[in-house]
């Protein structure tokens, strides 16, 4: 029988930490007990946990363009941002594939594509060690978002669909000086080039953004697919999510908004750099004080796969919570967000033995090793 036995781990259970013993047999958990064994991977009284799960990374086109000049081999590319994701304890993962962009000609525009084919692919042949599914960005401004999201709406991996919207002077920007300064620091934009940009940008979404909003709340709707707002900033934003049969509010930049959309049912997600970093670098709200008022239901690294974790013990040391609690935002909370609750994100007896073992040492939590199934991976 394939069995393996983690002992003298601090094991965290859904409703407690226990000092304790736990079984894998054929990929599952098999057994939970208290108490250390003499036999079996003895853990030093390190840390156990579900692996993590990620709602919410464009790592992807980090690794495919590792430097504005650059595109990686895009075989090459997903690869190494699957072993970004494990390595970083994230043992499920929707990857986020912007549809559309806010520059016309970027190189967001064209690769779509071949990311979620690539994505589908590696799935398909077992290249992967994490397990991908497909989470849609889509940007409202750009014209064929409609066409696109309705393409890959039967996608065998689409777990999530998104909506956004980055034009200048709200959500995200409700600052244009915020806004001017990131982007002419992006792109290298003139004083002139920059606010013929602006222009663009508020003439497209007037064009578009409302009647691709109308027709993608459609296709959710018609095809049961979760959809999430992205970057609410006002109440009226958030009124608008749940009208619109939005579950999760993405980002919310403000106190407000995070009360308004956590007040009305939808789950909160923050991001975990900005809990790390201790604010947002856009200047919008800060994480840890939406969780300071128990306003965030669920974390993302977003464009840092090892802040996942790390936000764990930023809560725990600052919050004063145990572990078992903290994690619940990076486990059972998204599992239960994209429907995958029955067969993973919990340390139970029955479930995938998707786990990680983590040793910390008061300054970073450092990852020991990653099981898959039940099988280690890192």
């Amino acid at each position: 029988m394939n069995e393996q036995v983690y002992t003298n781990y601090r094991l965290q259970l859904p409703e407690q930490e226990i000092t304790g013993t736990l079984v894998v047999r054929e990929g599952k958990i098999a057994d939970i007990q208290p108490g250390i064994v003499n036999i079996g991977h003895n853990g030093q009284g390190d840390y156990l946990m579900p692996g993590l799960i990620e709602l919410h990374t464009d790592n992807l086109e980090k690794c495919m363009s590792p430097r504005p000049s650059v595109k990686w081999p895009l075989e090459a590319a997903a690869s190494y941002h699957d072993r970004d994701l494990i390595s970083a304890g994230i043992t499920t993962v929707c990857d986020a594939i912007g549809v559309g962009d806010i520059k016309p000609g970027s190189k967001r525009m064209s690769h779509f594509r071949p990311m979620i084919e690539i994505i589908l692919e590696g799935q398909n042949a077992g290249r992967f060690t994490a397990d991908h599914r497909l989470h849609l960005r889509c940007e409202l401004s750009y014209e064929q978002v409609c066409d696109v999201a309705s393409e890959y709406s039967e996608h065998p991996l689409l777990s999530l669909i998104s909506v956004m919207d980055h034009t200048p002077g709200q959500r995200q920007f409700v600052d244009i000086k915020r806004y001017t300064e990131y982007y002419m620091g992006k792109y290298g934009f003139s004083a002139q080039e920059m606010q013929n940009f602006v222009t663009m940008r508020q003439d497209l979404q007037q064009k578009y953004a409302e009647k691709n909003r109308q027709s993608i709340v459609k296709l959710t709707q018609e095809k049961n697919i979760s959809l999430a707002t992205h970057d609410d900033a006002t109440i009226e934003h958030v009124q608008e999510a749940v009208e619109n049969g939005a579950t999760i509010a993405e980002f919310p930049t403000t106190l407000d908004a995070a009360k308004t959309a956590h007040k009305s049912g939808l789950k909160v997600l923050m991001g975990s750099p900005n809990l790390v970093l201790g604010g947002s670098h856009s200047g919008n709200v800060s994480a840890i004080e939406l969780i300071k008022n128990d306003l965030v239901d669920l974390l993302s690294s977003d464009y840092v796969p090892h802040s996942l974790l790390q936000s764990i013990f930023v809560i725990a040391n600052q919050l004063g919570k145990p572990i078992y609690q903290a994690m619940r935002l990076v486990t059972s909370n998204p599992a239960k967000a994209i429907n995958v609750f029955e067969d993973r994100g919990s340390l139970e007896v029955g479930k995938q033995a998707d786990l990680i073992t983590v040793h910390n040492d008061g300054i970073v939590p450092r990852i020991t090793s990653v099981i898959r199934q039940g099988k280690r991976v890192a």
